[in-house]
């Protein structure tokens, strides 16, 4: 302990340095909202964007949060394959394999994949369907999407 002391002492001993001054802030010139008649600025905007791209169109776009979901829709739409179709009772019938390689048979108004995907064509070669995804302002827009025949 004696040397350590020693060290404190020394150190005490040592002459100070300058402190710098803090730096001068600068003065930032304020803005005062009034909206009259614009919108909030924090709420979605409700008018449809002229790219066609999100921006509150598409209303009607919504998914349905309180249908039960169903088996396929636990899987990334990219982790399942078509491995091929069947036709019985005048049904077309898709067939899909995830990637633990259960087979699953799905018909046209099936979901599928984790985008809320609802099967609309099923053909020889591809399954087509339409996703609804979030356009990130606060409304959904439909995408198309397909799972192709796996060789």
């Amino acid at each position: 302990m004696a040397d350590l002391r020693g060290f404190v002492e020394r150190t005490k001993a040592l002459p100070g340095g300058e402190v710098e001054p803090l730096p001068q802030i600068a003065q930032v010139e304020t803005f005062l909202y009034l909206p009259a008649d614009r919108r909030d600025p924090f709420a979605p905007s409700k008018e449809p964007s002229d790219d066609g791209a999100g921006g509150g169109g598409g209303g009607d776009i919504m998914p349905d949060r309180n249908r039960r979901k169903e088996e396929l829709e636990f899987f990334p739409l990219d982790s399942l394959d078509m491995v091929g179709t069947l036709d019985k009772d005048g049904v077309k019938w898709g067939l899909v394999r995830n990637a633990d390689g259960m087979l699953y048979r799905v018909k046209t108004g099936n979901y599928i994949g984790q985008n809320h995907g609802q099967i609309y064509e099923i053909s020889d070669v591809e399954i087509k369907l339409s996703e609804i995804l979030a356009d990130g302002q606060g409304a959904y827009r439909e995408n198309p999407a397909s799972v192709a025949l796996s060789e």
